[in-house]
């Protein structure tokens, strides 16, 4: 039985002007829309496991399904929103009349999320909980075809990653 987590390619969005916490939610929704970058070449370790896994696995968000497609444009694949990365608070954008990076917002808005904050978004010990059913369902694919793959998200791959530790 073999389980790999496999994070999203690069986002196609280079947008990376100062922006305010209210225009920042806008640029995560176009991040989420845009498709990721086709790069010349990909780690030959990763291209094999997705090549040789009996099953792909991904978010239902267009980052990651597209990059399993970039991977392997002929495998099947499940997309399903239980692998969706975790979300940022967005309310406390408004707060804030900072212009800043996305980059920095993302860090920010992380950072805070982390320490408890998560306004109108999946807290982090609602994440957790998801992780957990999502590695439980991932070790469930793993026993019915062996391997498995995730084309997935940092964050919410970290937190699956912790739980397969944990079982």
């Amino acid at each position: 039985m073999e389980i790999s987590l496999i994070r999203h390619g690069k986002s196609k969005l280079t947008e990376n002007d100062k922006i305010s916490g209210f225009e920042f939610k806008k640029w995560v929704e176009k991040y989420d829309y845009n498709g990721v970058i086709e790069e010349s070449t990909y780690p030959s370790a990763t291209l094999e496991k997705v090549a040789t896994a009996n099953i792909v696995i991904t978010s239902d968000l267009n980052r990651a399904v597209k990059s399993a497609r970039l991977l392997n444009p002929v495998t099947n694949i499940i997309s399903d929103p239980l692998f969706r990365e975790t979300e940022l608070p967005s309310n406390s954008c408004q707060l804030f009349n900072l212009k800043l990076k996305p980059s920095i917002w993302a860090i920010v808005l992380r950072i805070l999320w982390f320490s408890g904050y998560s306004t109108d978004c999946e807290s982090l010990n609602q994440a957790k909980f998801r992780a957990n059913k999502a590695s439980q369902q991932l070790i469930d694919y793993a026993n019915d075809y062996k391997s498995v793959v995730l084309v997935g998200h940092g964050f919410f791959n970290m937190l699956i990653a912790k739980e397969l530790h944990k079982k």
